[in-house]
């Protein structure tokens, strides 16, 4: 029941943003950064080819796409907190099984189906309910949400560096697990699934102003297509094209990069330290775009973010330099930061709230199946010619697709 009295109270949704950001910085910031970190040290020990050990972060992205579905249904029927503090408490149990490894199968296994189930929780649960709880701030919320994907990735591959060459690679796989379990279980206690559900309304608006909330603001109701109605539509198409082009140039240059820095002659920690300064500007980057896309809207905002992330991999495909490299990160960062917030906050304003677990889902199975091609032929690629270049050309290719899928999109909604 909604409250019809006057009184403000505390708005429980910047609670669940906050629990939001949390499992986004232990979640994302311990997974996909750090697995390149984890990379050359382990291609030393047990003399892997860079192909089938980047194949098990691939698998990862095939595991994700595959529950993407299932946890977009399941938070729309059962609530975030249960999606969360069950099955995200996976991401820690791989971690503390991947620390005892011996072999390749079992590596790929822990990481790519059980890891794979814990980061499946990452996404859709958590962007449908911030979505729910906001509608005027959802943007900006979404941005401040995801930029603990950027404080995670600022903090964690330089503190894998650090636990890798002081006590090696098992024992920081089983500190990360240990962060991981617990941080998944408690942040998802403080996850709820609807406003209503504490007698409050989106944003933090008074309930005696509900009824001309809804006839001023449509997005207030829980309003939108079912899945079935979505998929005829063609913003939808280009909506999971620019998911696809989005998850190709994340997946791939974030878990080879340190890896080629190191190709480079850098050392482990440089390539740490680079991984970081492309997290860290990403944090940044979604915050801004949370705001300017309020202002200038998503498909303009998308446009300049590819445009960014082409001119960062032209320029890397010429730094040789550490401060180059630097820069290069800089800028690929702050394209993937604003990629990562728009194609949340486009999704919901297109299809609406009512099915948006669903269409998030099954758009999450196209980005997550270009990440899985884009890592694992990245690592193919170097294994047959010796050199990621022909890995920063396609990179350069396919988020040029992703400006004209931009430019081509209009912005009409789709109303039911």
């Amino acid at each position: 029941m909604l409250r019809m009295s006057g009184e403000k109270r505390f708005f429980y949704g910047y609670i669940v943003a906050a629990a939001g950001f949390a499992i986004w910085l232990i979640g994302w910031g311990t997974y996909t950064p750090c697995f390149s970190v984890f990379f050359k040290p382990l291609l030393a020990e047990f003399g892997w080819s860079r192909a089938e050990t980047s194949l098990a972060y691939s698998l990862s992205f095939l595991v994700q796409a595959g529950l993407a579905i299932m946890m977009g249904w399941l938070t729309d029927r059962l609530g975030p907190r249960i999606v969360m503090t069950v099955l995200g408490s996976f991401l820690g149990v791989s971690y503390l099984l991947m620390s005892q490894v011996s072999a390749l199968w079992q590596f790929q296994i822990n990481y790519a189906l059980v890891g794979g189930i814990g980061i499946s929780t990452l996404t859709v649960p958590v962007m449908v309910t911030v979505s729910r709880w906001f509608i005027k701030k959802r943007a900006l919320m979404i941005g401040i949400v995801q930029a603990g994907n950027g404080v995670g990735g600022f903090i964690f591959p330089p503190f894998a560096g650090w636990l890798i060459l002081a006590y090696g690679w098992r024992s920081a796989y089983a500190v990360f697990g240990i962060i991981a379990l617990a941080g998944m279980i408690i942040a998802g206690f403080f996850l709820r699934r609807d406003p209503r559900d504490v007698g409050q309304l989106p944003d933090g608006e008074r309930a005696l102003m509900a009824v001309e909330e809804k006839r001023s603001n449509p997005g207030l109701r829980e309003s939108g297509v079912s899945l079935r109605e979505a998929i005829h539509t063609r913003p939808f198409w280009m909506i999971a094209g620019i998911y696809c082009s989005f998850g190709f140039c994340r997946a791939t240059f974030l878990a080879h990069i340190p890896a080629h820095v190191q190709d480079l002659g850098f050392s482990l920690a440089d390539g740490a330290n680079i991984l970081a300064v492309i997290t860290g500007s990403s944090m940044f980057s979604r915050i801004g775009m949370g705001r300017v896309a309020d202002r200038i809207g998503n498909r303009k905002g998308f446009m300049i973010s590819f445009a960014v992330t082409t001119i960062s991999l032209l320029w890397g495909l010429a730094a040789h330099d550490l401060w180059k490299l630097y820069l290069f990160a800089f800028l690929f960062g702050v394209g993937w930061g604003n990629q990562a917030v728009l194609r949340f906050s486009l999704t919901s304003e297109v299809f609406g709230i009512a099915s948006l677990g669903l269409v998030m889902g099954i758009l999450g199975v196209a980005e997550s199946v270009a990440a899985t091609f884009g890592s694992y032929f990245a690592g193919y690629i170097f294994d047959v010619f010796g050199s990621y270049r022909l890995v920063f050309w396609l990179g350069v290719g396919i988020s040029s697709i992703g400006i004209l899928l931009a430019w081509l999109l209009r912005p009409a909604k789709v109303s039911s």
